[in-house]
């Protein structure tokens, strides 16, 4: 049974009724930047034990009569075919993948926002294919000096250039697809526009991460360091908000770094700015959730640990450079940690080294280790995850669960008929031959019905997997780290 350390209930209710609450300061019309994932945010619940993914989806559908959203993305992005990393698709994709999802779970979809738009070719292919979809498209151009020339910011030659989005709601939520892609800015934009039309308008920032009221070395904010290595993100004390209220709270460089400038721009519109630091246009009410900071503390260090070995891994496939390798080991480091704190390394290392071939090994949720090896039938994580059901079921060891009649016809379609090097059982293959087993098999069900159980269980393999494999243990909700090592010498390596 997972250990719970966070109250997701009582957050949906304090997160909601705080955004209430900003936008009845405004006078009626709220723009809400949204950091982050508005869905799928599977480090929040890594890190907030209790914390569903879908938590800040569903807050929103408690204000779904009242807020529309607008999604942005960078024109620069579509013409780099730029992807997410946890996804793998590019951003442009995204936007179809997130229009769809918000849309399934009743949300309005105001418009979709091109960002930098600089007539690029792709991005005006993408905007002809938003526009024959019967989606609302927009453009913002690129502003020379932004964010500091202030004065051509804020007039006609600058935000004045940009397409006004015609919302509907009372709460505009700006989200996007990845970090870069000018929420912000989207949202002054607004703003100026608005209030050259009269309309009473105001602006608040929706950002998890680092949790304002939590302290500045708190495993679960330095795990957002970690987590955002690559953007060279740094958690620091926010001045302003020190010097205004005499209050430490904490928030991170590039808020920090802009807000003279965001301020300026406030006066420049309306005369006078509403707040007086970076921490005042965070509406985040999740550090108030937290029930259990032991809870909270254990599992965000494990996920410092996880992002270590991942910034590791990337670097061996040239994903990020040395410098997020070495911020990634300072975090460890720094935070006392080491991956003897994390067992399942130690159980993998140990297996490939009795065996002399790739491991794997996983940690359940009960605390019960397990490994798997490489043999001619199944690759390490596939005989892995067959013990882990095995184990959950109480089936004993010895007892096959697919019987190598079932296997090797599986294996000969691969190889000879596919054209496949790798004979062995891919994770997805080996759990589409148990489904099937399961028809005549009561045994092979059983084992079937556990695989909700490996929720949350904790696992590392000797060398890097292939992306099947990775999205597999992903979707089965196994949190995964790997030594950054292949499994062989060549020079390609097939995902």
């Amino acid at each position: 049974m997972k250990t719970i350390g966070f109250d997701n209930e009582k957050y949906l209710k304090m997160q909601s009724a705080r955004i209430r609450e900003r936008l009845d300061k405004f006078g009626g019309k709220l723009y809400l930047e949204f950091g982050g994932k508005l869905f799928d945010d599977y480090h929040a619940a890594r890190v907030l034990p209790g914390f569903e993914p879908d938590s800040k989806l569903k807050m929103l559908l408690e204000l779904r009569e009242q807020a529309e959203i607008v999604i942005a993305i960078s024109a620069e992005d579509i013409a780099k075919n730029k992807v997410r990393g946890d996804l793998g698709i590019t951003y442009d994709l995204d936007v179809l993948r997130l229009i769809d999802a918000f849309r399934e779970a009743g949300l309005l979809v105001g418009a979709v926002v091109l960002t930098h738009y600089a007539g690029q070719t792709q991005a005006r292919a993408f905007e002809a294919r938003l526009i024959k979809l019967g989606l609302k498209v927009c453009r913002h151009f690129p502003i020379q000096g932004y964010p500091f020339d202030v004065p051509l910011i804020v007039s006609e030659e600058g935000f004045g250039l940009n397409d006004y989005i015609d919302t509907r709601r009372p709460i505009v939520v700006v989200t996007a697809p990845g970090p870069g892609s000018g929420k912000m800015a989207v949202c002054l934009s607004q703003l100026y526009h608005d209030h050259k039309r009269g309309i009473a308008a105001g602006y608040a920032k929706f950002e998890t991460f680092p949790i304002w009221n939590l302290p500045l070395k708190h495993p679960v904010n330095i795990a957002y360091e970690a987590a955002t290595a690559d953007l060279n993100d740094i958690n620091m004390i926010d001045p302003f908000h020190l010097e205004a209220y005499g209050v430490t709270t904490v928030n991170y460089n590039r808020d920090v770094e802009v807000f003279p400038v965001l301020n300026n721009m406030f006066e420049t519109i309306y005369g006078a700015s509403p707040y007086k630091s970076p921490t005042d246009m965070g509406v985040n009410m999740a550090g108030n959730c937290i029930v259990d900071d032991a809870v909270v503390s254990a599992a965000a260090s494990q996920e410092i640990i996880r992002r270590h070995y991942q910034a590791m891994c990337d670097r061996r496939q040239d994903k990020v450079g040395d410098e997020v390798t070495a911020k990634n080991l300072l975090l460890v480091k720094q935070s006392g940690l080491s991956e003897a704190m994390r067992p399942v390394i130690g159980a993998a290392l140990r297996k490939a080294e009795e065996t002399g071939n790739p491991a794997a090994a996983v940690q359940l949720c009960d605390g019960r280790l397990l490994t798997g090896k490489t043999s001619p039938l199944l690759g390490a994580s596939s005989a892995m995850l067959l013990n882990a059901l095995k184990a959950l079921a109480g089936i004993q060891d010895d007892i096959p669960l697919l019987s190598p009649s079932v296997i090797e016809p599986i294996q000969k379609l691969k190889t000879v008929h596919l054209g496949n090097n790798n004979p062995r059982l891919h994770t997805d293959e080996i759990l589409i031959a148990l489904a099937i087993g399961a028809v005549t098999n009561p045994i092979a069900q059983l084992a079937l019905e556990q695989l909700g159980k490996l929720e949350g269980a904790e696992m590392h393999s000797t060398v890097l997997l292939s992306q099947v494999d990775i999205n597999v243990i992903r979707k089965l909700g196994i949190n995964l780290t790997s030594e950054p090592v292949y499994q062989t010498k060549k020079l390609y390596h097939a995902k």
